[in-house]
């Protein structure tokens, strides 16, 4: 039976090299974003590498519309066995003190709400295939530590880092819940700006392929539930 990556999130950067790094080991992959436009250019590029890939438009901060796309997925793609949560909440309530209410609830409807959702719709696939996995990238806004909230108050990123730090303990709550169904669940912290993203302001020192290479390895090994990028 063949392998099927959903990854949810697409863009730039570390969601493109997951999907070439899963592709190129004998994935198939399923893309999810908002933008058709980004998924088409993302399938055609992963096409050209010989990795079968098709696309999926939803907004990964509805949970109806990912539980659709990802079902669009494993009807074209066979079942999944391993979900990448990719989805950020952008610059979303920046300043709590003047954001709107909404904005705050919003945050949580990518960083928990939408992850949630996608990872109940696999759910059944990634217990049957033995070899099931949730990958959840995430950023070091979500550190619980005095520098890391200065960090986030001065660049307007308090509903990100709130996200983060929300994702984080959803991690570690999953982790042993889903081990127990044979699930395998980990986070990939990444401390630094990844090159060709938004987040590039010229001085990015990570590379996309770096996350992806070490998503890979913790996949394979299957032991250690959270890892960190700098």
């Amino acid at each position: 039976m063949g392998k099927t990556i959903v990854v949810v999130g697409f863009g730039p950067g570390i969601s493109t090299a997951v999907a070439e790094k899963f592709g190129s080991s004998g994935f198939s992959v399923a893309l999810i974003a908002r933008s058709e436009a980004k998924l088409a250019t993302g399938v055609e590029a992963l096409k050209a590498k010989g990795i079968q890939a098709a696309a999926f438009a939803a907004d990964a901060g509805d949970p109806a519309a990912i539980r659709a796309a990802i079902g669009k997925a494993r009807a074209a793609l066979g079942p999944i066995t391993v979900l990448h949560w990719n989805a950020y909440g952008g610059a979303a309530a920046g300043d709590f003190v003047t954001a709107d209410v909404a904005a705050i609830r919003g945050v949580f409807d990518v960083a928990v709400v939408g992850l949630l959702a996608a990872i109940q719709e696999s759910l059944p696939d990634l217990k049957q295939t033995k070899q099931g996995a949730v990958l959840v990238t995430n950023g070091a806004f979500g550190d619980l530590t005095p520098q890391a909230d200065e960090y986030a108050v001065n660049l307007k990123a308090m509903g990100l880092a709130l996200a983060n730090t929300a994702k984080h303990k959803l991690v570690g709550l999953l982790a042993p819940r889903l081990k127990a169904e044979g699930v395998y669940v980990c986070e990939v912290m990444v401390a630094g700006a990844i090159k060709g993203t938004a987040w590039d302001q010229g001085n990015a020192n990570l590379d996309g392929s770096t996350i992806a290479s070490k998503f890979w390895e913790l996949y394979q090994a299957r032991t250690e539930v959270r890892a960190r990028v700098s």
